[in-house]
């Protein structure tokens, strides 16, 4: 029993000898070899890790190349507007500006815009640029150039903004009329200004409105993340093409609970084509109130229809009112398209050319008969509901 004892003990010790010298003399074989001894790891210093072979191919379920290429084609908007000092007699005393100091009287304001046109031209929201003394517009790559005002639309909350530069990075315009809810979509812009960021959602909604937002409205609902600043940027399809440009968000707090809007690139395309090729949107005018049709209308009214418009109000002098519309009508159709709410009324209308004889079909105390109103021009909006 000694002898095995003896025979066990210099055996251990050789082997203890000969993993001394290996590790010392070639620890990266101590590392390959390694096990253990009584329960104690004395072999590998390093976890065997399983990865994943390197591919330049996105995952199946990822959008990098749609963001990627819509990326560039959204910028930052950084705005300036002067403040007017208290007409006080004591900011006319120079001791008095020696001892209390020149202060800042501006305000700066942030927004995204996206590049439409090679040649400069980049698209963006009304309340980003309005009133402001200068606008500054920063490009993906970190240039940066002075922003001049092309024209506005604040009845669609739309801008054009122009620099001087060429060969810019521009995004495809999509085609909303396919889009459907359920669609992934990404919102590009540069929220709290802490840089260009992507948000994914799907859209929740189409042809949202009566939301009180703009005059006319017909608004893509999407639950990707939209914050301040955020405002003028993209909302793209998973192919990298413009669906919309980012707008308005309802919330309680100032961030985002999910319901964002944006204008759809339909609407985009008419007002972005009419600014640059005139500074202006023209729309067709005719002066009158709309108002809805309630069930509480229709039973003061005797009706037996719940779609049109009831014309509330007549302006005097207006080419409704010299067509012989009056307080009380419904008007069921526009040049042969049927009227069904005050919004499709507001839109036909919009879209009909200024001087040209339109037939209109109302309802006066249920008898249907047609006007022929010569169209007039939209005046300049002041924030009223007014067609």
């Amino acid at each position: 029993m000694r002898r095995l004892w003896l025979l066990f003990a210099q055996t251990v010790t050789v082997g203890l000898a000969i993993w001394f010298i290996v590790a010392t003399l070639k620890p990266d074989w101590a590392r390959v070899t390694g096990g253990s001894l009584h329960g104690v790891q004395i072999a590998s210093s390093t976890v065997p890790l399983l990865e994943a072979p390197a591919s330049a191919a996105p995952a199946q379920d990822s959008y990098r190349n749609a963001a990627q290429r819509s990326m560039p084609a959204v910028v930052n908007i950084y705005t300036t507007k002067g403040m007017k000092e208290p007409n006080h007699p004591f900011m006319d005393d120079p001791l008095f500006r020696r001892f209390f100091g020149e202060q800042d009287e501006r305000q700066y304001s942030l927004g995204s815009g996206v590049v439409v046109s090679s040649e400069g031209f980049i698209l963006t929201n009304n309340h980003v640029v309005e009133a402001a003394d200068e606008i500054e517009v920063a490009l993906a790559d970190g240039r940066k150039a002075v922003g001049k005002l092309v024209g506005t639309d604040p009845e669609t909350d739309l801008a054009v903004i122009k620099i001087n530069m060429q060969n810019l990075p521009s995004i495809t315009l999509g085609h909303v009329e396919q889009a459907r809810v359920g669609d992934v979509v990404l919102a590009i812009g540069n929220p709290f200004g802490v840089g260009q960021t992507v948000t994914m959602g799907i859209i929740s909604a189409l042809g949202r409105n009566h939301l009180g937002i703009n005059t006319f409205e017909n608004f893509i609902q999407t639950d990707a993340a939209i914050n301040p600043g955020n405002s003028g940027g993209a909302l793209i399809d998973t192919r990298g093409n413009l669906l919309g440009i980012n707008t308005a968000i309802y919330s309680r707090s100032g961030g985002s609970l999910g319901i964002g809007f944006a204008i759809p690139v339909s609407t985009v395309k008419t007002v972005m084509e009419s600014i640059i090729t005139t500074g202006q949107v023209v729309r067709g005018w005719i002066g009158v109130e709309p108002q809805d049709i309630t069930p509480e209308l229709a039973e003061s009214f005797g009706l037996n229809r719940k779609s049109g418009a009831i014309i509330a109000g007549v302006l005097k002098g207006a080419p409704a009112d010299r067509a012989g519309m009056r307080p009380g009508d419904i008007l069921v159709a526009v040049d042969g398209k049927p009227v069904n709410d005050t919004t499709e009324m507001l839109n036909l209308i919009a879209q009909l050319t200024p001087g040209r004889r339109v037939k209109m079909t109302v309802l006066r105390k249920n008898q249907e008969s047609v006007l022929d109103i010569t169209v007039g021009r939209r005046p300049r909006p002041q924030r009223q509901e007014q067609e």
